[in-house]
């Protein structure tokens, strides 16, 4: 592989490879590349940037890679291009998104945390299922969660 100078480009260059099941293994990878500064967090906070998610490659192993269909989005990315519907009933919220972008709202969702209402998410390809705390009101967390998608419906 070239000799990358941009953190980012070598960062994307590495997950298109397919092959880096954990961050330490991205790690390893970027040292060897030059950059010697780089560490778990910086990794971690590169993986939320770029929406990496851990998925299967060709070869069935679980592998970091960028959202494919997506082109490469990031959490600055419009999210009104990704949600399509929020529902809910008493108990669960269901956000349906465009297809291959519901584990990176649904990792943005994950971020937001206990604080803002999310218990926790489960995402597929283009659904994802919300549980919300058992102190937070369905109609706040509602509320919370379209607030985040900034009038995208």
């Amino acid at each position: 592989m070239e000799k990358l100078d941009n953190l980012s480009e070598a960062f994307k260059a590495l997950l298109k490879q397919e092959k880096f099941g954990s961050q330490g293994e991205i790690i390893n990878a970027l040292q060897e590349l030059g950059f010697e500064n780089i560490n778990q967090s910086k990794v971690s906070r590169m993986l939320s940037k770029f929406g990496a998610v851990r998925t299967r490659n060709t070869k069935m192993e679980m592998v970091y890679q960028l959202p494919a269909e997506l082109g490469v989005p990031t959490t600055s990315s419009p999210l009104k291009n990704l949600v399509v519907d929020i529902d809910y009933n008493d108990v669960l919220i269901v956000v349906k998104t465009s297809p291959g972008a519901a584990q990176l709202i649904a990792r943005l969702l994950d971020s937001m945390g206990k604080g803002e209402g999310i218990l926790g998410t489960i995402a597929g390809d283009d659904t994802i299922f919300i549980t919300p705390t058992r102190s937070t009101a369905m109609e706040d967390l509602i509320q919370n969660i379209t607030e985040l998608f900034e009038s995208s419906l």
